[in-house]
């Protein structure tokens, strides 16, 4: 396997293992996983990290900082790591009710922490659904996220 990203490699334990599990796996479990697929051992460390912090709990004082109609400002870090579009869909899926600002937070620092030059709006889609997925009591909101990124695929596809 050619070096894969973290993104595809998280991607690819949530469409072969993740979504089928009860509980989260143990981190042996997941480099098993992934060990046997192929996937380097250095991309299988750096993929489990970035998953991990999406298990971390959310930190009450932190929820408690947001306060309802701000807006949110990108820096100049974020503003040249995600492109104009990414940051939209960021700002409307907050709109939307799918992101709160807590979970905006946490999808705008794990997108950077994929350490690509650029972020698009598929990244941004795929980041999104994962962090929902690993929340929980965020099922209705997956379930919008899922549906908004398979209408999304199924439109390109025709």
């Amino acid at each position: 396997m050619i070096n894969p990203s973290v993104l595809d490699t998280v991607l690819y334990l949530f469409e072969n293992y993740l979504e089928d599990c009860e509980e989260p796996p143990q981190r042996a479990t997941l480099e098993d996983v992934l060990h046997s697929s192929g996937f380097p051992e250095t991309t299988v460390r750096r993929a489990l990290d970035w998953l991990e912090v999406l298990d971390a709990p959310e930190d009450e004082l932190v929820a408690e900082a947001f306060t309802t109609g701000a807006s949110r400002v990108f820096s100049t870090q974020e503003c040249m790591h995600l492109t104009p579009e990414a940051r939209g869909l960021l700002i409307y899926l907050e709109q939307l009710g799918v992101l709160d600002a807590v979970q905006r937070e946490l999808v705008i620092e794990r997108l950077l922490a994929l350490d690509n030059d650029e972020v698009d709006t598929e990244e941004v889609q795929w980041v999104v659904l994962l962090s929902l997925f690993r929340r929980p009591g965020q099922e209705a909101a997956f379930a919008q996220m899922e549906d908004l990124l398979y209408a999304e695929m199924a439109e390109f596809a025709h």
